[in-house]
């Protein structure tokens, strides 16, 4: 993409609404605008990072055997009143008349209508175990929406639901989700922090919270240092990390039984981006999904609710990485994976092996404005792409151009064969 003819208006100046780095950086890098209070429209930079999340949750929801919908954002207020949770729920809920004069609601989450899909479909135990999951707009009508994406009103997430034939099978379900989720955030580039967590309006009695570490996140964080191990697997089993004590500030108590001593127990902050909950028969006894059962007698499915914060997660990660420049990128969610800066457009030369550059590169996008060096490296900074490529008259004459790293600052003078290689490497 040429970055003349690309949708990015950057900002040179803080905006004075933001008032945490993410909202302002993704403010100043043109990947949001606000259109109302806590509802933001993702502009193209923007979109490319949120898609490319959004590809990492769904490769790994597949490949755990979870399978895919897509449910209605608006929902009846009557299948909420078969859980019991319309009246319950809060003003958070948006509340929602049509012209027949019939409740609706726009769903802030579905356990409601996926357990309704699996009580009118599903007909027998042997269908069991399943997981649907979506990727899905959600609404939360929050008293005070801040922080950019990080606490709006509209925000995209990922839900899945799990129902199996009993407690042994649904705590399965739970932990083959939980090793989901540390390879998702594995893949995104940030540590996250498991830690018990209360259920809240979901409900269950089992649930952790993931936190991603970050030196500006908005809670303190406190975990045994065991988690540094953990943290480098591929695969964890639930035994293990419930025995690991970890805790935000608010429910940090250092005398409590499962504590390490003091020199084990390290401090951070952290963002939460994503939640799993162990449901039991909340919302399925509720709703009377009953299904025949091995032995004949009717069995009540168990559930399970497992929720990351995609939208939410854009915002975590810039937390996680930059600098006093702007974002810095893993190269697994980069809007693109190269920035090329042709520091003397209109120059033939420089034009030329520019051009035949950024037709070698897949994922570039190509600073050809004519524009002052110093802004070009500005707004590439700012805008945290993994790789710099600069291109000069005197780097054309000597065949060489300069690559840098986004996330170290390090900078080569290679070949273009050289850069080429280390690039694609």
């Amino acid at each position: 993409m040429r970055l003349s003819q690309y949708f990015l208006p950057t900002l040179k100046e803080n905006p004075t609404e933001a008032q945490i780095v993410s909202h302002r950086l993704m403010l100043r890098a043109g990947m949001i605008r606000q259109s109302a209070a806590g509802i933001y429209t993702w502009l193209p930079m923007g979109l490319r990072v949120l898609r490319n999340i959004e590809r990492i949750v769904r490769e790994e929801m597949d490949r755990a055997g979870a399978q895919e919908v897509l449910m209605p954002t608006i929902q009846s207020a009557d299948l909420w009143r078969e859980s019991g949770r319309y009246d319950a729920y809060g003003k958070e809920m948006l509340r929602i008349v049509d012209r027949h004069d019939r409740e609706m609601l726009y769903g802030p989450t579905n356990e409601e209508l996926i357990t309704q899909i699996f009580r009118d479909n599903v007909r027998t135990y042997r269908e069991l175990p399943r997981t649907l999951y979506q990727i899905q707009l959600k609404f939360r009508d929050e008293v005070r929406p801040r922080f950019g994406v990080m606490r709006g009103r509209e925000f995209l997430m990922k839900d899945a639901y799990s129902f199996d034939v009993d407690y042994e099978s649904a705590k399965k379900s739970y932990e083959t989700m939980f090793n989901v989720y540390f390879k998702t955030f594995k893949r995104l580039g940030v540590t996250a922090i498991p830690m018990r967590a209360d259920s809240g309006a979901i409900g269950g009695d089992l649930s952790h919270e993931f936190h991603i570490l970050a030196e500006t996140g908005e809670s303190g964080v406190f975990y045994d240092v065991a988690y540094d191990d953990l943290m480098a697997r591929d695969q964890v089993d639930l035994e293990t990390v419930s025995k690991l004590y970890a805790a935000t500030d608010e429910k940090h108590d250092p005398n409590h039984p499962d504590a390490p001593p003091p020199d084990r127990i390290r401090t951070a902050r952290g963002i939460e981006v994503g939640q799993v909950f162990y449901l039991g028969t909340k919302y399925s006894k509720a709703m009377n999904l009953v299904l025949p059962g091995p032995d004949g007698a009717e069995i009540v499915p168990e559930m399970g609710c497992y929720g990351i914060g995609v939208s939410r997660l854009v915002g975590a990660i810039i937390e996680a990485r930059h600098d006093d420049k702007g974002i810095q990128w893993p190269e697994s969610i980069a809007p693109f994976q190269v920035g090329l800066i042709n520091l003397k457009a209109g120059d033939a030369a420089v034009d030329a092996a520019c051009e035949d550059l950024y037709a070698k590169l897949p994922s570039c996008l190509y600073d050809d404005r004519d524009e002052r060096a110093g802004v070009k490296f500005a707004d590439m900074d700012l805008i945290g792409l993994p790789w710099q490529v600069v291109i000069g008259p005197k780097g054309v004459a000597a065949g060489i151009v300069e690559l840098k790293s986004r996330a170290t600052g390090e900078k080569q003078e290679l070949s273009v064969e050289s850069a080429l290689a280390r690039l694609n490497s």
